[in-house]
């Protein structure tokens, strides 16, 4: 049971939102049916929206760790909805099952991802998981293989992404026919 449902697009008067809600489809992320959710208050979803959206296809790291990181983090969120997104423009680049599967496992054994990527999976795994390793020592390793704005573009990424997770979670929200891979 749903507890808060998405909302129809017909019932979408503001152009802005209809627009995001359009391109979250477009993209994969964060998906209609989420999008539609926010939708039921305007100015909330344009923020939240376009949040989600500059922090994933945008910035300096690369687009396709976010997208494993992101599946990592939906993973940890027990976020189905979530957890079953995937980015349009990932895939195109190239990102397989088989890639998200190994950073979703044991990223640290596993050779395809460089010390720069284990890391920043590491950030995301403990952020939440042991906050306290997230400390001085982790920054300055962070530090050796990010810029600082990078590592900001990280965190909030992980907060962001993590927090609406949990939350799509609590409303019990199916994906929409199509929306789910």
């Amino acid at each position: 049971m749903t507890h808060i449902a998405p909302i129809a697009r017909e019932a979408i008067h503001d152009a802005t939102v209809a627009a995001l809600v359009e391109r979250a489809e477009t993209l994969g992320v964060p998906g209609s049916s989420f999008a539609l959710v926010l939708a039921r208050m305007p100015t909330y979803a344009k923020a939240v929206l376009e949040a989600m959206m500059r922090s994933h296809f945008e910035g300096a790291v690369d687009h396709e760790l976010k997208e494993i990181i992101r599946i990592l983090l939906a993973g940890q969120a027990g976020s189905r909805y979530f957890g079953n997104l995937r980015s349009v423009p990932a895939a195109q680049a190239g990102l397989d099952e088989r890639a998200i599967s190994a950073g979703c496992e044991d990223y640290e054994r596993n050779p395809r991802f460089s010390t720069k990527q284990k890391l920043a999976l590491r950030y995301a795994d403990q952020m939440y998981l042991n906050p306290t390793s997230v400390d001085a020592a982790f920054y300055a390793e962070l530090k050796q293989h990010y810029s600082e704005a990078e590592i900001m573009e990280l965190g909030a990424f992980i907060a962001l992404h993590y927090g609406m997770q949990v939350f799509m979670r609590t409303l019990e929200t199916a994906a929409a026919p199509g929306e789910s891979r």
